[in-house]
């Protein structure tokens, strides 16, 4: 224990002010003191919920200066990533309150080099002070200029037009091409099986790819025998082929936009040698998940040679790659998301341009959250409880689970509950199966663009959830087409 010493000195005033103080740097038992304390006393630290290295405590302190310092097993710590002074009890950090409704500077420490752990919630920015002044919750936080915004615009939309799609071939692997006369019951059981959302599709005849069979196809393939109206039975189902499907499917989309052109095979795809930015609009502007690099040694597009799936994601694994090491020369990647124009926030009380942030229950049923997931053409909706507070999330790509012992067959997406459904892909030891670390990729409002950037830039992650620490409570959703247009400008 410290012994007591002359306490720094204070504003007189009668208000006490709420402040967070947080240690994320990990440890068994956390304690801590202060001026506050006068030294004499060290206050227990818990582990933020879901955040195993995270410790806070929250009091309520006096306007003025404050010293502090940590007791992590058994060592005198301090957070050398926040203001400090060396005096009597040697270095400790500092705090400086004031009793005006102002933002006052962030005094917990945005992550320490080398303490990389996954969590579900990614802390390592997630320490901003937080005081409480007349009722209202103030938050530390700095706008970026437009001048540091366009100069970050314009350095990656150089290093994209410098690149090409070669860029994105692993050094190996392998891409899996699906036939159009295979039965749609068989393709789907290999997408389940293979563990992919998505697979080019190869015409024998014609020598070509012509398309893509997604997650999506699924989706529309369960919705429409789920209709009472359908033209698929079940029966069906185990001979229709994919090339019958897709024509099935433009027939039905020429009913609903009135025109009646032809049907015709469109394979969206790039070249390896276009560049990175190309690719990036490409699948922007067509809304799709991923499009195929293909090759042709022959002018007349004979022979193609299928290479890679590109996608946002692995577009963005190498805009973080690039600059890693550079990141200062890219202003935008350190500032916080709240502070940016980007991805879409449940809207504040009384807001009357806010947007509602589509969320389910648990107890949701299956057809609701299908029709959800096409009607706002998203890849994923969070998962919720009564409070608001993340549980999981449910993907397009997770209806292929439904291809397992043909469940499709036996269901009804109406009775079947998103926690059902939800469950046939996930370990039956583990109820919910719930923040599993590649489904539910989550971040903090105050967390820089460049944390969400790298969630992002997994492959598979589409969107990342933004939460409240502790509660868990959704505050947001930035997607990977988010970060893309905020980017490309």
């Amino acid at each position: 224990m410290l012994s007591s010493g002359m306490d720094p000195p204070q504003e007189p005033s009668g208000v006490l002010i709420p402040t967070r103080f947080v240690w994320p740097y990990g440890g068994k038992r956390v304690f801590l003191t202060g001026s506050f304390t006068r030294w004499s006393e060290h206050l227990p630290m818990s582990p933020v919920e879901g955040c195993p290295t995270v410790f806070q405590a929250i009091c309520s302190l006096t306007p003025g200066l404050h010293e502090y310092k940590f007791y992590v097993d058994g060592e005198w710590r301090h957070d050398e990533q926040q203001p400090s002074v060396t005096g009597k009890y040697g270095i400790v950090n500092t705090v400086f309150l004031t009793s005006e409704p102002d933002p006052v500077p962030a005094i917990l420490s945005p992550g320490t080099p080398g303490s990389r752990m996954k969590m579900d919630v990614d802390s390592e920015a997630f320490q901003h002070v937080v005081t409480l002044s007349d009722g209202a919750m103030h938050e530390a936080t700095h706008r970026i200029s437009e001048t540091d915004i366009q100069i970050s615009r314009y350095r990656i939309s150089v290093f994209l037009s410098t690149h090409s799609a070669y860029d994105l071939l692993p050094a190996s692997g392998k891409v899996i091409a699906l036939d159009v006369n295979l039965p749609v019951k068989q393709a789907f059981h290999i997408l389940y099986e293979q563990g992919i959302p998505v697979a080019p599709l190869w015409d024998f005849y014609r020598g070509q790819f012509v398309g893509v069979l997604s997650a999506l196809d699924f989706i529309l393939i369960l919705r429409e025998l789920g209709s009472h109206g359908s033209n698929l039975t079940e029966e069906e189902l185990e001979t229709h082929t994919i090339s019958a499907w897709k024509e099935g499917k433009q027939l039905l989309y020429r009913q609903m936009d009135g025109h009646a052109r032809p049907f015709q095979w469109r394979l969206l795809h790039a070249g390896p040698y276009d560049s990175l930015k190309d690719v990036a609009l490409k699948i922007l502007q067509n809304e799709v998940a991923t499009v195929p690099i293909i090759h042709s040694s022959s002018q007349d597009g004979l022979f193609p040679q299928l290479l890679h799936l590109a996608s946002l994601s692995g577009i963005l694994k190498c805009i973080c790659r690039h600059f890693r090491h550079s990141s200062s020369s890219l202003p935008v990647l350190q500032q916080p998301v709240c502070t940016i124009p980007l991805g879409t926030w449940v809207p504040k009380i009384g807001d009357p341009n806010g947007r509602p942030l589509e969320m389910l229950r648990p107890n949701a049923s299956l057809s609701s959250a299908l029709s959800l997931l096409v009607k706002a053409r998203v890849s994923s909706i969070p998962i919720v409880d009564d409070n608001d507070s993340l549980l999981d999330t449910y993907s397009r790509s997770d209806i292929t689970a439904l291809a397992k012992d043909r469940a499709y067959a036996h269901i009804r997406l109406d009775e079947m509950t998103v926690h059902q459904a939800l469950q046939l892909g996930q370990d039956a030891n583990s109820p919910y199966g719930f923040f599993n670390g590649q489904r539910c990729q989550m971040c903090l409002r105050s967390d820089p663009l460049q944390k969400v950037m790298e969630r992002l830039a997994n492959p598979g992650v589409r969107r990342v959830i933004i939460v409240e620490a502790g509660s868990k409570r959704v505050e947001g959703i930035i997607s990977l087409s988010d970060v893309f247009r905020f980017l490309l400008g």
